[in-house]
């Protein structure tokens, strides 16, 4: 049997049809004869090769959320109380977004056409696969060839429309069997918006549908980056998981949210059983038993903290649900790494996600804010922010500010400070300075940190742009450690006080290395201490933006001054006056921030088409 191409061959190695003007239909007319070197559409169809490739094509429509530094990528991470992008804050559009300065016609981020195309490209994939007489010609093997790709194609649709969905909120709901003739008239193209309930249980069906023609998981390495079951089912446990969140089950906000014929857009009625059915989606894909938390063993025992940092460092490790083979990661790094590795030092973590990690005992070291904005420290913490350490600990030097000292493994594996030592030790050891005149700090270059912290997450330790050496890898989308976390907040939802909460939140701060959380906490409780597990354990992953969304508290989180260190201070690494909390930059997230508006002019083709609220003109 011949060989499916990789989804990483096909995604990089062909150049797209649709872009090179490969496909073009046939007129009549001399002006309009097509040259015999160009194929019709219906030749597409009819060849193997050309039909993989046009389904690689539809692939291509998962946008890349590596990238976050510039207009048209991925503004998750710097638009959220992660961090914040400092390069090229003049046109960065999460300079303007952050502080409230754009409407319907700034057009930041506007994805909403882009998952349409894609839409329409998987649409008319699934209408003209089977007709593909190479692949029949196989027999039984091809009929199950073109129910697989049917299926991955609609995988993929209902994808783009929970990327929709979770950005812009209720989506229009095109024929799912047909795409709109070239004849169609202006009327024939005016579709209303459907309800949120009605696109959510409309792509949970089509969801089904293809997890019933395709494998659990890869057939081989040669697979890898293609749709499977797998992928199908952890989908389902993010996209249930949303739905039954607070924002969107039974939120008064939205009473008015209609469309012009009055249609409520939002369901005012709270259901329990979405969280029920959230907890079963997460559980289906933990009974799999085919995934497994991710652990790297030194010496008889497993190490914390390679654990984490190599979880998206090793390729289709034991933990990986599903993969992006082609990605930005090779700029990832590049922005995060410091300036002397030829890095550009520009993505700043915020001080209070650095407050957010835990103490290696387990406990919280901060506990809140006084109005001035100093630190409630919790006293059984034994945290300080005075001084520097005397003695080297597990993961710091001597001389390190104390406010970074015996912190949890994955602050260390996610946070670069200043005075850490560089990863790369393959020139030396270095020590990486976020101080004014340090190596990579603000003077004279618009490369540096605003927050005076660099991720560390997913930059793997044998890179060196300055030399221009980088370690490839598949960027992850789903692992288990989130469905552990869906599993976990859905069931103290619905049940409260349920064993198995316990159980999957300790498995991931056992794997963490520290202490797990004891029995006979409050549902309050334990929702807070879910909520911080996922912060701490999915950051950088483009995932906090949502969270925060879906909980209904960006308007707390995404608000109000943002703090790091005093990066306009210091001239040596020990010099006190770097070590001061300050404000970067106030932020200012409004109730209408929680959807993106639909872009003005989606809004004036659109003659049945409502604006999100607190957009409209």
């Amino acid at each position: 049997m011949q060989k499916m191409k990789t989804i990483y061959q096909l995604w990089i190695g062909y150049t797209l049809l649709m872009a090179s003007g490969l496909l073009s239909s046939c007129q009549k007319g001399f002006l309009d004869q097509v040259p015999d070197d160009r194929l019709t559409i219906e030749q597409v169809f009819q060849r193997r090769q050309l039909t993989e490739e046009y389904l690689a094509n539809v692939y291509n429509y998962i946008r890349d959320e590596s990238m976050q530094w510039n207009n048209v990528s991925n503004p998750w991470l710097g638009t959220s109380d992660e961090g914040d992008i400092t390069y090229v804050r003049n046109t960065h559009p999460t300079a303007y977004m952050n502080i409230g300065t754009w409407d319907q016609s700034s057009y930041y981020y506007d994805f909403w056409p882009h998952y349409y195309n894609g839409i329409r490209s998987a649409t008319y994939f699934i209408m003209h696969v089977g007709g593909n007489e190479e692949i029949l010609r196989l027999g039984a093997e091809g009929e199950r060839l073109i129910k697989q790709y049917t299926a991955e194609a609609r995988a993929l649709r209902a994808y783009f429309y929970f990327c929709i969905l979770r950005q812009f909120g209720p989506c229009v709901l095109l024929p799912p069997d047909d795409v709109l003739p070239p004849d169609a008239t202006f009327e024939d193209m005016q579709l209303p918006r459907s309800s949120y309930d009605d696109c959510v249980n409309f792509i949970n069906q089509e969801l089904e549908i293809a997890l019933q023609d395709l494998p659990q998981w890869y057939g081989g390495d040669q697979d890898y980056g293609r749709i499977t079951g797998a992928f199908v089912l952890a989908l389902r446990s993010r996209l249930l998981l949303y739905a039954a969140s607070p924002q969107f089950n039974g939120n008064p906000d939205y009473t008015n949210f209609k469309n012009q014929d009055g249609q409520p857009l939002m369901s005012q009625q709270y259901s329990q059983e979405k969280w029920e059915n959230a907890a079963a989606a997460a559980k289906a894909v933990i009974d799999l038993g085919r995934f497994s938390l991710y652990k790297v063993n030194q010496n008889g025992s497993y190490d914390p903290f390679l654990s984490y940092q190599n979880l998206f460092l090793e390729p289709w490790n034991s933990e990986v649900i599903w993969a992006r083979p082609a990605n930005s990661l090779v700029e990832w790094e590049r922005h995060c790494s410091p300036r002397f590795a030829g890095g550009y030092s520009e993505i700043g973590p915020t001080q209070q996600l650095v407050d957010d990690y835990a103490m290696a005992n387990g406990e919280q070291p901060i506990l809140g804010y006084n109005s001035n904005g100093s630190p409630i420290i919790n006293p059984e913490s034994g945290y300080t922010e005075t001084g520097f350490s005397t003695e080297a600990g597990q993961y710091t030097r001597a001389g390190t500010f104390n406010m970074w000292v015996n912190r949890e493994p994955r602050f260390y594996a996610s946070i670069v400070y200043n005075g850490a030592e560089w990863m790369n030790k393959t020139e030396g050891v270095k020590y990486i300075e976020t101080f004014r005149y340090g190596n990579s700090g603000r003077e004279g270059t618009d490369n540096f940190s605003r927050t005076g912290y660099l991720p560390r997450k997913n930059v793997h330790p044998t890179g060196n742009p300055r030399v221009g050496i980088f370690s490839r890898r598949p960027l992850v989308y789903f692992r288990l450690g989130e469905i552990y976390l869906n599993y976990a907040e859905a069931l103290n939802e619905y049940d409260p006080g349920n064993p198995d909460i316990l159980t999957y939140l300790n498995r991931i701060r056992e794997r963490a290395g520290i202490p797990g959380i004891p029995v006979g906490l409050s549902q309050n409780e334990m929702r807070e201490k879910i909520r911080h597990e996922r912060r701490i354990e999915l950051v950088f992953e483009s995932l906090r933006w949502f969270d925060t969304q879906r909980w209904g508290i960006a308007e707390q989180t995404n608000s109000g001054p943002y703090y790091g260190m005093n990066i306009d201070a210091g001239n040596s690494v020990n010099d006190p006056a770097f070590y001061k909390r300050t404000v970067f930059e106030r932020r200012v997230f409004q109730h209408k921030h929680y959807w993106y508006p639909i872009g003005q002019n989606q809004i004036d083709r659109g003659l049945q088409l409502v604006q999100n609220p607190g957009w409209e003109r």
